[in-house]
């Protein structure tokens, strides 16, 4: 349950189905089908090689793995098409997904079917996803902005509204000071739909921009995702939201991928199913943060399947494996803790017990626990959750457009993704593991980690110091610097120029250039530059570049496109 389009064909139909993407098979007797994972025995006699990664993974996931010396395996490779296409030929079979990961495929059939599938030679095992559907309530809870929270808010950083105390909680508005606000960064985001994405004027810059890079219902096989349940939108406002005096939120110049994998019509481990897929998914365009604010325990519509607590172990759901197969390939992981602290089931939920991902608890305003946040530790001993933000009275917008309070680890998990976009922005040459560890040294239960918010909050400069002790950040805002800008933007010059503010001029100022994939193109330092700075543009290619300038703690990043 959830805390309570543009991609290339190729890429897609590789992330989605394993050969050529085709809709599900009707099934013979619709009735009595139900779905099931189907393990193969091998990848014997694939067509695709570790030696030849642009036929299943795009230029920018090879990039993120060789940024952090992640070498492919046999684990990277789609499934047999073959075995796919045998399958896909026996009567009664809808055929759904593909997993390479676990080198499965999901279908739903008949029984009479099943056995038929079971028969195949290349065929392992088969595991039942669900059964009966009934519908799920939301679990987490709204309320209408106050007047008094209203006043409490507005004025002290106009730009960010009703978001501003749980963004400055983090040091994101130190973080936007300092120049990173989620450039270039790409942030696939698991949830339940994002209706009115598409219409509220809060996420405009995203599709103006450039910025929405695909979206993709695993629930409904389709690429439409403006539709079913708003939660998605709540949460993604946390971080994509950008309407300067009304929200903004903690990464708002990120590039976002929308991904449904949650049903709310039902509760059964094929949404754990739908969030693999979807990772894997997320892998082969090249993200780089998953941030999910989904969690699984019971599963009232497959009772069989309901999850002990014994098997919190970080190593046996399948939600929770899929969680440390992203990160094995350098994703950067974030899970909302659950909303359980209150209840009979205390603990934190699937797939936050994944051991090498962030589980995220929920505070108030002042930092206090919110007493609904699930705890830990996790049934191997681990502290769980990890890390904590804003979940109690969180601001979000609503697919209506209204601006209201939410409590749930749901919103704590976002918010502090756009935060660590922002860390992983500024720190690109650290791997995702070593952010994890940073953002957990800068926590406020540094010292002395629980289970009830584990590492306590992060906060962004602090985390920044630890990462570059020789250059630290200062500790309040610097307002009112003025802009650092490329011209001409768009250019098919060999040559453009840079302004400085003038804080900057007569300064030794160190320029960087990076491409859409995050590697450094260029590196320059101009030295005593009065007005503006000419550079060389020769050796770029067509595409959009980042622009990152600094003088000692001072500094900017401003984007331009090479034609």
């Amino acid at each position: 349950m959830y805390m309570k389009h543009l991609v290339s064909g190729l890429l897609l139909s590789l992330a989605i189905s394993g050969a050529a993407w085709a809709g599900p098979t009707p099934p013979a007797r619709r009735a009595a089908t139900q779905k099931h994972l189907i393990y193969f025995k091998d990848k014997a006699g694939s067509p695709f090689q570790l030696d030849q990664p642009d036929a299943f993974l795009s230029a920018r996931a090879q990039a993120r793995r060789q940024r952090q010396n992640i070498a492919l395996t046999a684990q990277d490779l789609p499934v047999n098409p073959s075995y796919v296409a045998q399958l896909k030929a026996v009567p009664g079979v809808s055929y759904w997904y593909p997993s390479r990961w676990f080198n499965a495929v999901m279908i739903s059939c008949d029984d009479a079917t099943l056995a038929q599938v079971q028969a195949l030679p290349f065929v392992r095992q088969a595991s039942p996803l669900n059964r009966k559907k009934t519908a799920a309530p939301a679990s987490d809870t709204y309320a209408p902005v106050s007047a008094a929270t209203q006043r409490s808010v507005a004025g002290r950083r106009s730009d960010y509204g009703k978001a501003y105390a749980q963004a400055v909680q983090l040091g994101a508005v130190a973080m936007h000071d300092a120049g990173y606000r989620g450039e270039d960064m790409h942030i696939a985001v698991f949830d339940a739909g994002f209706p009115g994405v598409d219409k509220l004027t809060p996420f405009q810059p995203l599709f103006a921009e450039n910025r929405l890079a695909s979206t993709y219902n695993f629930v409904d096989k389709q690429p439409a995702v403006f539709l079913r349940d708003g939660h998605g939108t709540s949460v993604l406002s946390t971080m994509a939201a950008s309407q300067p005096g009304f929200f903004t939120g903690t990464a708002p110049k990120a590039t976002y991928h929308l991904c449904i994998t949650e049903d709310v019509a039902s509760e059964t481990p094929v949404e754990e199913m739908n969030w693999l897929i979807a990772a894997e998914y997320a892998d082969s365009v090249g993200v780089d943060i998953i941030t999910s604010s989904l969690g699984y325990t019971t599963f009232p519509d497959f009772p069989a399947a309901t999850h002990t607590y014994a098997e919190l172990d970080g190593n046996t759901a399948i939600g929770t494996r899929a969680a440390d197969l992203a990160a094995r390939v350098g994703i950067l992981v974030l899970n909302s803790a659950g909303n359980d602290g209150n209840g009979a089931w205390r603990y934190i939920g699937v797939p936050a017990d994944a051991d090498s991902i962030i589980a995220v608890g929920a505070v108030d305003s002042v930092g206090i626990r919110s007493g609904f946040s699930s705890v830990g530790p996790t049934a191997d001993g681990r502290i769980k959750p990890d890390l904590a933000a804003r979940g109690g009275q969180a601001a979000v917008i609503r697919p209506s457009g209204a601006v209201v309070l939410g409590n749930g680890t749901s919103y704590a998990c976002p918010i502090l993704a756009g935060m660590t976009a922002g860390f992983w922005q500024a720190n690109r040459n650290r791997t995702a593991q070593e952010i994890i560890a940073l953002l957990k040294q800068s926590g406020t239960q540094a010292a002395a980690p629980d289970n009830l918010l584990g590492y306590g909050i992060p906060d962004f400069v602090r985390a920044y110091n630890l990462a570059n002790p020789g250059t630290p950040l200062g500790t309040r805002p610097v307002h009112n610097r003025g802009e650092v800008r490329v011209y001409p933007n768009p250019s098919e010059a060999d040559q453009f120029f840079l302004t400085l503010p003038a804080e900057l001029q007569r300064r030794p100022v160190q320029v960087r250039i990076f491409d859409t994939l995050g590697r450094l193109v260029s590196e320059q330092t101009l030295v005593g530059a009065a007005g503006p700075a000419q550079l060389s543009a020769a050796h770029l290619i067509a595409g959009t570049y980042s622009c990152l300038v600094n003088a000692g703690t001072v500094q900017y990043a401003t984007r331009f496109v090479r034609r």
